[in-house]
């Protein structure tokens, strides 16, 4: 009488089936967090807008006539910033400019991507910080 061979692993079969499902899964989760790692790249622009909108409504607060659009757009030394205090891992100081100061002092900051990266940022009173990829 002949033993009865156990089986034992996995067909060929049920192993491209494993791998057709992990290379689905894979398929679509990598859009998704590519999406998310620009988020947030572009969240580190956002809390740099944030500080300069800042000091441009302290110098505003301290003499309107001081302190123009055209004045500080690319001269961030205006509101006390030294070149490098900008820089971020992503962006750097050339990337953010003023866009408009109003009668209120209220300040839109327009941001511009790096290279590697899509998309532009403004920060505005009435709609806060607006990334578009």
């Amino acid at each position: 009488m002949g033993k009865k061979r156990e089986r034992r692993g996995f067909t060929l079969i049920e192993l491209m089936v494993v791998i057709l499902i992990v290379g689905i899964l894979a398929a679509v989760a990598v859009p998704i967090l590519r999406g998310k790692i620009d988020s947030a790249k572009w969240s580190e622009a956002a809390a740099s807008a944030g500080a300069i909108r800042s000091a441009a409504r302290a110098a505003w607060a301290e003499d309107p006539t001081s302190i123009t659009a055209a004045a500080v757009t690319g001269q961030m030394a205006t509101l006390g910033f030294r070149p490098g205090d900008l820089t971020g891992r992503y962006f750097t100081d050339t990337n953010f400019s003023i866009s408009a100061i109003d009668a209120q002092g209220n300040v839109d900051i327009s941001v511009s991507a790096p290279a590697g990266l899509t998309g532009t940022g403004t920060l505005t009173q009435a709609a806060g910080w607006v990334y578009v990829p």
